[in-house]
């Protein structure tokens, strides 16, 4: 109720500040972009089952979080579980910046690093939360969809007596990979593309997209500098699979954002990301107390503080041998 109540009324003072001032109308914006990261850091918790108690709960909130964000939970809490199986392990996974090795990098035509740098700078996020949250969700459902349409006409013309079911159990595709999955990436698109006709009926839809796209994709910005920037820091520890710890890669290899308390609230408290790491059943509302009572463990955990996450961004290479991350090498 606090993150609902509060988002839902900086929708309707949103739309109704249009007619006062653009300047208010920005402010909501800017407050609505907070409170949607709010919402995709507890959608995220509802993936781990640790927001509430119960399963079910753990469920109908994440389903429910995941539509106001634009990110079917279901699918994302399951490839999001793979990251903290594998956290540390940049063999198996390299972050939501997708970090090159420096041999990797030095590979890379002129154009391809210039590219390279473009899209992982800072003032690039706004573009990539777009991507992340509206665009890239609803482009996969309906590149599967289509996929599975041209396979199911195709299989059923060679096999007309198998039912379209059984037929449709035979089909992979890279966007989901069971009929789970598929069924929560469905209802999630058109529970929300239900939602944007209702809210264009009711405010237009020049009003409601211009409000939508812009806080949408700034609370995506936001999420990617967040989870970003608890891994890609100065010196990370970052190793290879042959010498890959959990624990070591928890407490050297992530982050502690040092936070206002507001903020610290608005991201429900994923700023003490090494005791997430260590721990993800711990919900969100104990991960202070948690790092307190064990701070004597942590104390060699890396601090950044919020004017010092541009900087950290800009560690964008893994360095194998040295198994780090590091900057990219100056020419």
């Amino acid at each position: 109720m606090t993150t609902f109540v509060p988002y839902i009324a900086f929708w309707y003072l949103a739309v109704a500040s249009i007619s006062v001032s653009y300047w208010l109308t920005a402010l909501c914006i800017g407050a609505l972009s907070l409170f949607l990261l709010r919402v995709f850091v507890l959608m995220h918790e509802c993936g781990h089952n640790s927001l509430f108690a119960t399963a079910k709960y753990n469920k109908v909130a994440g389903f429910s979080l995941g539509v106001l964000c634009g990110m079917p939970q279901y699918v994302w809490g399951k490839n999001h579980a793979f990251h903290h199986a594998t956290n540390g392990n940049w063999d198996e996974y390299r972050g939501p910046l997708a970090t090159l090795s420096l041999a990797e990098f030095n590979a890379l035509s002129p154009k391809q690093q210039r590219i390279y740098r473009l899209t992982r700078n800072i003032a690039f996020a706004p573009i990539g939360g777009f991507l992340y949250l509206i665009f890239n969700p609803r482009l996969t459902w309906i590149k599967g969809n289509i996929a599975l349409l041209g396979y199911l006409f195709k299989e059923k013309l060679a096999n007309p007596e198998v039912s379209l079911r059984s037929l449709a159990a035979g089909f992979e595709c890279r966007y989901w990979k069971s009929a789970a999955e598929y069924r929560h990436m469905t209802a999630n698109n058109l529970v929300l593309l239900s939602l944007w006709a209702i809210m264009c009926f009711a405010v237009g839809p020049a009003v409601f997209f211009t409000i939508y796209l812009i806080s949408l994709s700034l609370a995506g910005a936001g999420g990617i500098i967040l989870f970003a920037v608890q891994h890609n820091f100065e010196d990370a520890w970052a190793a290879d699979k042959t010498s890959w710890d959990y624990n070591r890669a928890a407490v050297e290899g992530t982050s502690f954002l040092v936070l206002p308390a507001w903020l610290n609230w608005l991201t429900a408290d994923i700023a003490y990301h090494h005791i997430h790491h260590l721990s993800a059943s711990i919900p969100n509302y104990n991960l202070a107390e948690c790092h307190h009572a064990n701070a004597h463990h942590f104390t060699g955990v890396t601090r950044i503080r919020l004017r010092e996450i541009p900087a950290a961004l800009r560690n964008t290479i893994w360095d194998v041998e040295n198994h780090r991350i590091t900057a990219i090498p100056s020419n």
